[in-house]
């Protein structure tokens, strides 16, 4: 179909569907539509998430699936960033946000009106998509940067409109990201409206994800982001062949708000459409589950404005709300299979790692920091329990008592990470990115510096290869 055809198709239907509504918008977003608030947050994900994709080969695991996608073979079309071999698109971003999510690390919590949240982790599948596709279709950064902003537009508004709650089993970063992903995909092909549309209704065909592999502690909990961003480009590159979808996707009958949706809320989701663009929220400081940050940020606190040290400490007694205590981050710590997974969604482990080593990063996730005397020691001193109101979602209270009897209390509402009321600086996303890098053993400094520094002009690139190139073998 011609190009005027299909907007014309689209203008009629319009007002009809919420689906023709969010293409529609996807579509007539411009670079010059974004203000530098909007794209300096972009750039910030986009460096934190390559920090993160580096650091995620030294997931135990990640090796070996690296090598068994790889030996399925196909065209080179993209990098696997920090490897270096070129996969087809699909099959590269699938691995990138695998790795991107291996120590739950990247950015979460998507926003929407009043600059609330919900939870989501949906930079880590856009992210993979943007520079998987970017790169194979060569485009600059500017396209890159619009088609990433649009697609997490929208995933967000899908988040923080579909009445989510991360208990209620289903994991959304198989649902609203596989959504996103596909916007991204679509306009970094060159799709047009009606086969945006169709592509969306073959990626609602495919979402799917469960919480039960955090509650159990296994390691396909990074797998439904991996999925959505894989059967993403899939459903573009379908619709491209000709493959067709049902007429409303995202708000018809047995659509994703039916489906996915447990107290959906279309109205919310079309506020301000074009005028604000919204996202994740939350850059973490810890790698960790963001409900554990809260009380990690209290003990941290406690360690540098109370003089609190690992050796003197007796008990530790962290506040948090029942459902908190009663889900999967306060569960008591066994490392079990998988102990960096069961490490990170917990509490329990993430607040003794915390107060023994003054942070928690992925190398504190391994076997050698579990086993570290002062953590030991502080696990069997640590107690959770859900006694604050249920409403206080992300507060933590961490009351300590010392070996000479006196008891030091810290209160944390707005733990460190959100970019509206406790955000991380420019200096620390970068020292973040740089630690990152140097951990995974994937980049070395200068290499590392250079990406940092095409990031940081990344509306400028010409060929976003430029930058995935850096991130290829041998940079070690």
């Amino acid at each position: 179909m011609a190009a005027g055809a299909g907007e014309a198709g689209g203008l009629a239907t319009a007002e009809r569907t919420l689906t023709d509504r969010l293409v529609r918008h996807a579509h007539r977003v411009r670079y010059e539509d974004f203000d530098d608030t909007v794209l300096r947050r972009a750039r910030h994900r986009l460096l934190d998430g390559l920090g993160n994709i580096v650091a995620g080969h030294r997931a135990p695991g990640m090796q070996e699936l690296v090598d068994g996608v790889a030996a399925w073979g196909g065209r080179p079309d993209s990098t696997v960033l920090g490897d270096g071999r070129r996969l087809p698109a699909h099959h590269a971003a699938m691995l990138n946000a695998a790795l991107m999510r291996s120590f739950d690390f990247e950015p979460v919590g998507a926003e929407g009106p009043g600059r609330r949240q919900v939870a989501a982790h949906i930079t880590g599948t856009t992210v993979p998509v943007a520079l998987a596709l970017g790169e194979r279709q060569g485009s600059t950064g500017r396209e890159v940067l619009t088609a990433l902003l649009v697609g997490e537009d929208i995933a967000a508004r899908l988040a923080f409109g579909s009445g989510f709650d991360v208990y209620s089993g289903q994991d959304n970063t198989g649902t609203v990201n596989g959504v996103g992903a596909t916007v991204v995909a679509c306009l970094l092909m060159g799709l047009d409206e009606e086969r945006t549309r169709h592509a969306l209704g073959l990626a609602v065909n495919q979402l799917a994800g469960t919480v039960a592999s955090i509650f159990d502690h296994a390691s396909a909990f990074k797998l439904p982001m991996a999925f959505a961003a894989r059967n993403a480009i899939t459903a573009a590159e379908m619709a491209a062949a000709g493959v067709t979808g049902p007429e409303d996707p995202i708000g018809g009958r047995f659509g994703f708000l039916q489906t996915y949706c447990a107290d959906p809320d279309p109205e919310v989701m079309l506020e301000r459409l074009g005028e604000a663009f919204y996202a994740d929220a939350v850059i973490k400081p810890w790698s960790c589950c963001r409900a554990a940050q809260p009380s990690l940020d209290a003990c941290t606190r406690l360690l540098r404005d109370a003089g609190v040290s690992a050796e003197r400490i007796e008990r530790v007694v962290v506040h948090v709300t029942p459902r908190t205590a009663a889900g999967f981050v306060g569960q008591r710590f066994e490392a079990g299979d998988c102990p960096e997974v069961s490490a990170a969604f917990s509490i329990h482990y993430t607040a003794a790692a915390a107060l023994a080593f003054g942070t928690v990063r992925p190398e504190h996730l391994a076997p050698e920091a579990m086993a570290d005397p002062r953590v030991t020691r502080l696990l069997d001193r640590i107690e959770i329990r859900g006694t604050l109101d249920d409403g206080e979602v992300l507060t933590a209270e961490v009351e300590v008592r010392l070996s000479d009897g006196t008891v030091h209390r810290e209160r944390v509402d707005s733990p460190l990470g959100d970019v509206h009321h406790a955000p991380l600086d420019h200096g620390q996303i970068l020292e973040k990115y740089r630690l990152n890098a140097a951990f995974s053993g994937r980049l070395d400094a200068a290499r590392a510096e250079q990406a940092a520094a095409a990031v940081a002009s990344f509306q400028d690139l010409p060929d976003v290869g430029r930058l995935t190139g850096l991130f290829g073998a041998g940079n070690a």
